[in-house]
């Protein structure tokens, strides 16, 4: 009889469980091994991906670096540098004079055009001078009157020193010699009297008392004119005139130190005229204000220039030009060559022998018509590079090429003093 055994929980035999559990091991370590394998497998994959994708950028990079280190240069030039500072100016007449009337009367003529040049001293209008001559006339009476009476007191005065005193009272002597002496003062006050009668009989005739432009009338032949009136006419000086404008306190300043070196005289003041042409003629400092503004912080400074020809008019407004009479001159780039650096400085690339840049810090000043004078960095006859700059770095090896229609230089740039 056969004796297997059984297992009394399940109700299987022994031997066949144990041949169970031993597939299901080798399905569960399939499983995990293929897992396994595929779980590397996906890893190395992305890593191999990733290493793909860092090598792109510095393959883009190092192509970039190729292409960027083509650069356009060209040499600093010596130029005379003489940009002139602008002021908005006004012209000024250094006199002008309202011709008012001293005296009332009726106007008998006038012996000027308006708007003629007239000369200090021309006669210009005549009041109707017969009343003015007939007080004169009574004027010079009154005085030939006192004068007669003082040679009578003056007479009695004597008779009355030399009679005996015993035929003359004390008083009658101090009569005659007090009679003496208000005789002598109605003289003067006749000559008084009479100066002021031909003072008055003088202003009848009115007189230019400078010389310069008239305007226009307002009393014509006929009117009647008193002091009271207003003025007959205005004379504005207008040749020299003076053109005045603010400088500030730091300007003025600076001005200041350059008359005690003697600096000042190196300077040039030119004008504009309101139709952009330039006024041929030169301008000499005049005086400058006593006091400052303390609403601008500027004073006023005056210069006078010559003006026959009358372009400059009182009242106008013209552009100032203040420059060197003998410029300097500084090693000078294209503009596009300057680029900022740290700290707000400027620097430029030098272009060196060896074929590489070199960062140079540089001192400059404004810029005029497209090219920057360099005040320290930059010797005459150095290349500096005016194209790609943003690509370069200290120590890059470039290559050159012809500057394009953006980088060239153009050789009719004219330094300001040539303009």
């Amino acid at each position: 009889m056969s004796t297997e055994a059984y297992d009394t929980t399940g109700g299987m035999p022994t031997n066949a469980t144990s041949e169970g559990s031993s597939t299901i091991g080798s399905i569960i370590g399939f499983i995990v091994t293929a897992v396994t394998c595929f779980t590397l497998g996906w890893l190395g994959s992305g890593m191999w991906m990733a290493y793909k994708m860092a090598e792109i950028p510095k393959k883009m990079a190092a192509q970039q670096k190729q292409q960027d280190t083509t650069v356009a240069v060209t040499n600093a030039e010596l130029r005379v540098y003489n940009l002139p500072e602008r002021f908005v100016a006004h012209a000024e007449a250094e006199q002008e004079v309202d011709l008012l009337p001293q005296i009332d009367g009726y106007v008998k003529e006038i012996k000027f055009k308006e708007g003629d040049l007239v000369k200090e001293g021309q006669l210009l209008y005549v009041i109707d001078d017969e009343r003015y001559q007939a007080v004169a006339n009574q004027r010079k009476a009154d005085l030939e009157a006192a004068e007669a009476e003082a040679r009578r007191a003056e007479r009695y005065w004597e008779r009355m020193q030399k009679a005996d005193s015993r035929g003359i009272t004390q008083l009658e002597r101090d009569n005659a010699e007090a009679g003496a002496e208000k005789a002598k003062a109605a003289v003067l006050q006749a000559k008084a009297n009479l100066v002021v009668a031909e003072y008055d009989l003088k202003k009848t005739q009115v007189l230019a008392p400078i010389t310069g432009q008239i305007g226009k009338s307002s009393a014509y032949v006929g009117d009647y004119v008193a002091p009271s009136k207003g003025a007959l006419a205005k004379i504005v000086q207008v040749d020299p005139i003076r053109v005045s404008f603010p400088l500030t306190d730091r300007a003025y300043i600076a001005w200041r130190q350059a008359q005690k070196t003697g600096d000042a005289k190196a300077f040039r003041m030119r004008l504009v005229l309101p139709d952009g042409s330039e006024y041929d003629r030169e301008g000499a400092w005049d005086f400058d204000d006593n006091q400052m503004s303390r609403e601008t912080a500027s004073i006023m400074m005056r210069l006078k220039f010559p003006n026959p020809e009358r372009l400059l008019i009182p009242n106008s407004y013209v552009t100032l030009l203040t420059d060197y009479k003998d410029p300097p001159s500084y090693p000078s780039v294209p503009q596009q060559a300057i680029f900022d650096l740290p700290g707000g400085n400027q620097g430029v690339w030098i272009l060196k022998e060896d074929m590489t840049v070199e960062q140079r810090p540089v001192e400059t000043k404004e810029a005029f018509a497209g090219w920057t004078p360099l005040v320290k960095g930059v010797q005459a006859g150095e290349s500096v590079v005016i194209s790609g700059i943003s690509k370069l770095g200290p120590g890059v090896k470039v290559t050159l090429v012809e500057p394009t229609s953006n980088d060239d230089i153009n050789a009719n740039h004219k330094s300001p003093i040539e303009e």
